[in-house]
């Protein structure tokens, strides 16, 4: 107990342990520094192209020729580590989320899973409610009744018996309201109810009257 004191005066007292990164914390980091690479390699392309054009003015074999070539090597070099730890890099971060799929897919199908069971249970439970012979009943009962209604329409819509009718009576009537329709639209608008031209009996004309006095 005395040395196990003395460790942790000296080393200092254990720290828990952090938690695990997430899969979504550990893409994010790696989408970060793959990010930083990039900027690193386009500027190193720059460069590249400035010692490029550099060299094309200069004579080959000279000293300030391979001088700028030795600089531009250093550089091309640095580009592709750089490239190798990007690649790298993405690789790591395609397989993690490979497994973040994974992991989410499982989770839903864990999830989908329970409520097919749960909808399995309440489904069970509703069907012990249901009696297929009371269905098939109803059906008979409604059967019978759509049946019943038939009959009583047919019945309300049947035509009732007037008796047998000369036909060729009916012909006549016919042609005898067609001849009185005929003559009442000969007749002309103008006449009416003959006007008397008689004086009323009684009465004395006015020009009578005149010839008394």
């Amino acid at each position: 107990a005395r040395r196990d004191r003395t460790m942790r005066r000296i080393f200092g007292a254990k720290q828990p342990a952090a938690p695990a990164p997430t899969l979504d914390e550990g893409i994010a980091k790696l989408d970060g520094r793959i990010g930083s690479l990039d900027e690193k390699i386009a500027k190193l392309d720059q460069e590249l192209a400035g010692y490029k054009s550099q060299m094309a003015k200069l004579k080959p074999g000279t000293g300030p020729h391979n001088s700028i070539k030795q600089r531009a090597l250093k550089v091309l070099k640095q580009k592709k580590m750089y490239e190798s730890q990007r690649d790298h890099m993405s690789n790591q971060s395609f397989n993690m989320g490979q497994a973040q799929f994974t992991t989410q897919s499982l989770q839903d199908t864990v999830t989908t899973v329970a409520a097919m069971k749960q909808a399995n249970v309440a489904m069970k439970a509703q069907f012990k409610n249901i009696k297929i012979d009371d269905i098939e009943d109803m059906q008979d009962d409604l059967s019978e009744l759509l049946e019943m209604n038939n009959e009583i329409q047919e019945s309300l819509g049947r035509s009732y018996d007037v008796g047998d009718v000369d036909e060729s009576e009916l012909e006549d009537e016919l042609d005898a309201l067609g001849e009185e329709l005929a003559m009442d639209s000969a007749a002309p608008s103008y006449l009416g109810a003959a006007v008397p031209t008689t004086e009323p009996q009684g009465m004395e004309s006015p020009q009578a009257l005149g010839a008394q006095y």
